[in-house]
């Protein structure tokens, strides 16, 4: 981003989690309370781009696997002959969605109990820095209003 912004900055999609990353802006005169909630969403973003990355490239090789697997089943080759990759029906399909989702449920949960646990801090912290930004501009109006 440019050095004059005063925003966030969101990038485009990342090839492995497929979130877009963003770049948190960082002001001149940031609080601890303000750094702490900066970098409770760095980390935040952090564990979501690691979690959505694993769990990407591990469906993506248990998919290939799995069409591998039921076309060489069949008797058949990864390629038709005309060069196209060969596909699957989506009722086979849906068996592997299924089990992948099985397979990965406990995983699932987890991270959803991560994800909550992370936000609710978020959320907490970004309510503190509220507070004390509307304190402060109250304090401020006070003190203009009496001159």
């Amino acid at each position: 981003p440019p050095a004059h912004s005063r925003s966030d900055w969101i990038g485009p999609p990342d090839k492995h989690s497929n979130l877009r990353p963003v770049i948190f802006y960082v002001p001149p005169e940031e609080s601890p309370l303000e750094r702490r909630l900066r970098e409770a969403r760095q980390e935040a973003q952090a564990c979501d781009q690691r979690f959505w990355a694993r769990h990407n490239r591990a469906f993506c090789q248990e998919k290939e696997e799995f069409i591998y697997s039921r076309l060489k089943a069949k008797g058949l080759e990864m390629r038709d002959e005309t060069g196209q990759k060969a596909t699957l029906n989506a009722e086979e399909m849906a068996d592997f969605y299924k089990d992948f989702l099985s397979k990965n449920f406990r995983k699932h949960m987890q991270y959803n109990r991560d994800w909550y646990k992370r936000n609710f801090t978020i959320t907490f912290l970004m309510g503190q820095v509220a507070l004390v930004r509307a304190l402060r501009w109250l304090r401020w109006k006070k003190k203009n209003v009496g001159n």
